[in-house]
């Protein structure tokens, strides 16, 4: 296939409906009876094009095809997304390259995500990474411990990071060792999903360590995570914490114990606020025991 076949322009020719229509009703009688030709370089090309119709129906309906045919339309997706003068069409490539997540579209991916100035078309790219799990980590990882890239995309991938979970835990492990802060918070969030959908004991164990992370930040985040975590080993730790020298971080810890309504949390928030120093931290000490008493009488 030369990079002729698939190249678009801003003169790209769009099908009229009729055509559009007899074009749809082709394919699906094709993928019904088995018998459509993969290599059919000129069908799937106008698949991928038809995408940019008018008919918010018909455009899905292609994208399922695509998404039928798979890894043959890839190319096709991806000349495309970096390409095509319709954003509509490259909205349409990246939501079907989430259909098919085929883990060699991930540079692809990335580099619209980077540089495409829809942010439709970003949104896309970053559910189609999410979607192709494992592969696309490293360079989510890379993203987000980018200092100068935009604070939307590193959220966007964060978000991927955590989506994606269980089939990252290994890079998660390692991540929480990064040296770069967002990162290291990027992690733990993902790792809060694996303690809270898979039991996950050593991103348990990880998180609990990270209320001793030398960045403030970092404590904050792990205290805020290990509020949806009630095992008797997160409220010991996070009693601990009430202690901790910086402000933000003993009052992360009270609002996290707070939302866990235990009992045997009442004395140390009690015995912390008698010790408090700071006047503004005081207020958060009272609603977490307040709380937590109407909580227990309720």
């Amino acid at each position: 296939m030369s990079k002729t076949e698939i190249k678009y322009t801003a003169n790209s020719i769009q099908l009229s409906e009729t055509e559009t229509d007899a074009l749809l009703e082709k394919v699906e009688q094709k993928l019904f009876t088995h018998s459509f030709d993969f290599n059919d370089h000129d069908t799937i090309a106008k698949m991928v094009e038809s995408m940019g119709d008018k008919r918010g129906m018909t455009r899905l309906k292609f994208a399922e095809r695509l998404g039928i045919i798979g890894k043959p339309a890839v190319p096709f997706l991806l000349e495309a997304l970096a390409n095509h003068p319709n954003a509509v069409v490259r909205r349409a490539s990246a939501k079907t390259l989430t259909l098919i997540a085929d883990p060699n579209a991930v540079p692809n991916l990335v580099y619209a995500l980077l540089h495409d100035e829809d942010t439709v078309v970003q949104g896309s790219c970053i559910g189609a990474l999410a979607r192709t799990g494992e592969a696309s980590v490293p360079e989510l990882l890379k993203i987000i411990a980018d200092e100068g890239q935009n604070e939307t995309i590193k959220g966007h991938a964060s978000w991927a990071l955590a989506f994606i979970g269980s089939q990252a835990s290994e890079y998660l492990y390692q991540g929480i060792n990064s040296d770069s802060i967002d990162v290291r918070c990027a992690v733990i969030s993902a790792l809060g999903s694996l303690v809270q959908e898979q039991q996950d004991e050593e991103a348990l164990k990880i998180l609990v360590n990270s209320l001793k992370d030398s960045e403030t930040i970092i404590r904050c985040e792990a205290a805020a995570i290990l509020s949806k975590v009630n095992q008797p080993l997160v409220v010991t730790n996070l009693i601990d914490c009430l202690q901790d020298s910086e402000p933000e971080v003993r009052k992360s810890v009270a609002l996290a114990l707070m939302k866990m309504v235990d009992r045997t949390t009442l004395e140390p928030l009690e015995n912390a606020l008698n010790k408090e120093t700071e006047e503004s931290i005081k207020p958060i000490f009272n609603l977490a025991i307040n709380q937590i008493k109407r909580n227990l009488e309720e």
